[in-house]
């Protein structure tokens, strides 16, 4: 019969594979143009900032020359040189080094304690969340930038004192972030299960718990790391950052206020850094939010 295939025919199967899950948050990353150009700034950034003693060596920027005073952008100085003869570019990457590490590792550490803290108070709950959440109101009743400030006055200026200072005034944004997520997902199947099948607290937490809370955590991450570059930038402006020579974006800017008027580009080109650096970042952070959002998969 001719309805009948003859035993020559080959059976074609077709098999869908679903693709994986960072391929498709990378998809819907790409859709938001915001999002991908800054990360290509902020991959240029990095870059510049990974390269730099290639790019110029560090002495450029901390060696004085006061024959060359208020130089204007020139061809051997591409952004000029500041009020001691420094050229503004070693000083611009160099200082965009000290910036960026403090504000990650910062965030960092602020990110791992608020996040272990809030998924203690959401798990365990009664008095270990009343004495988490009560003791979290007194860090939160401080403004973080004079909490910052009054660390650093206390315990003086440098790299090891604005990363504890920088820690203990933001981790508070982890704690009730990270806490309102435990609070649902420990009511998940698969915790009880777990905790049916003899897992303990700390297993449950960190091996269950977390890692389906790490979206919402990367997120405000990328967020904080823009956010303390600019508080960082206001203490170095403030004369509270680290000590001078050490480059940084907002003891430049503070250097350049008495020549605003003769020498505009000496603001200038720290200004525009920060704002650079930090709209990279956010503009990430806000396309990740998206990627990460599974109310808008599409």
């Amino acid at each position: 019969m001719s309805g009948i295939p003859s035993p020559d025919a080959r059976v074609v199967t077709v098999v869908y594979k679903r693709p994986s899950q960072a391929k498709e948050i990378w998809r819907r990353f790409k859709k938001n143009r915001g999002a991908v150009i800054g990360l290509v700034l902020l991959v240029i950034i990095l870059l510049l900032l990974l390269f730099a003693d290639f790019i110029v060596p560090y002495s450029t920027a901390i060696k004085q020359n006061p024959a060359k005073m208020l130089e204007t952008p020139t061809s051997d100085h591409i952004m000029g040189c500041d009020t001691y003869g420094r050229d503004v570019l070693a000083r611009i990457i160099h200082g965009g080094r000290t910036s960026l590490s403090i504000a990650a590792i910062a965030t960092i550490c602020s990110c791992v304690v608020g996040s272990i803290l809030g998924a203690i108070a959401g798990y365990f709950g009664g008095l270990v969340d009343t004495v988490i959440m009560r003791a979290l109101d007194i860090f939160m009743s401080v403004p973080d930038i004079l909490f910052t400030m009054a660390i650093v006055v206390a315990f003086g200026s440098g790299f090891g004192i604005l990363l504890i200072a920088l820690t203990v005034a933001y981790f508070s944004n982890y704690v009730r972030l990270v806490r309102s997520q435990v609070l649902n997902l420990a009511e998940q199947d698969y915790v009880e299960a777990a905790k049916a099948g003899g897992s303990g607290s700390a297993r449950i937490i960190f091996s269950h718990i977390l890692p389906n809370a790490i979206g919402v955590i990367i997120v405000n991450f990328t967020l904080c790391v823009a956010k303390i570059i600019l508080y960082e930038s206001t203490l170095s402006f403030l004369g509270l950052g680290m000590p001078p020579p050490h480059p940084e974006w907002g003891l430049m800017l503070s250097e350049a206020r008495e020549f605003m008027r003769k020498a505009p580009f000496l603001m200038f080109f720290p200004a525009a850094s920060i704002v650079l650096c930090a709209c990279s970042i956010n503009l990430v952070g806000d396309g990740l939010r998206d990627a990460l959002d599974p109310h808008l998969k599409s």
